[in-house]
């Protein structure tokens, strides 16, 4: 099993540190992982992408990812500027921080209100640790415990703990969208 992520954002959002706690995480859970970004003009705002691929198998390939099983959007209004979707494969999925709804936005995908929940639980709106949650629970990769593990590895204990709340607060609601 290999999965790949693409993540989008802005400079500022928390992209990079997301791939990093995915990778974390996997190894957690026992499996190889491995993230990296690449950026444009490295400042707070620029578009920022950051890639996670993991995997049952040691990874050889040192490359973007062009074919992401899962892109993740951290700033919804890079839809309009940025060929986000290209070469999601055909059954991937599409996870997005907005309070629309996902169709409203033009995409085939599931939109959960990241930033929204991070102000509540951090007190700032970086969607990256929520959005992260919401991964688990729409893609079943890896389980929200390891994500929080991996939180708590990487931040210290107020910051991961706030971290880890919203994590669970949009992995609960991603799970409650989908019964509705």
């Amino acid at each position: 099993m290999e999965y790949q992520t693409r993540i989008h954002g802005r400079g500022g959002q928390g992209v990079v540190t997301a791939a990093e706690l995915l990778s974390v995480a996997a190894f957690l859970e026992g499996r190889h992982a491995q993230a990296f970004p690449t950026f444009g003009s490295e400042r707070t705002g620029a578009p920022v992408v950051s890639f996670c691929r993991i995997s049952d198998r040691p990874i050889r390939v040192r490359e973007p990812i062009t074919a992401p099983d899962t892109v993740i959007v951290q700033d919804a209004t890079l839809l309009s500027r940025i060929d986000v979707l290209a070469g999601l494969r055909p059954h991937g999925q599409v996870l997005i921080n907005s309070t629309r709804p996902a169709a409203e936005l033009g995409v085939a995908g599931v939109a959960v209100p990241a930033s929204e929940i991070a102000l509540r639980h951090i007190g700032k709106p970086v969607p990256n640790a929520a959005l992260l949650g919401a991964f688990c629970a729409l893609t079943g990769v890896l389980s929200l415990e390891s994500v929080q593990a991996a939180i708590r590895t990487l931040f210290p204990r107020p910051v991961a703990e706030a971290n880890a709340a919203a994590a669970a607060e949009a992995h609960a609601w991603l799970k409650e969208a989908a019964r509705a």
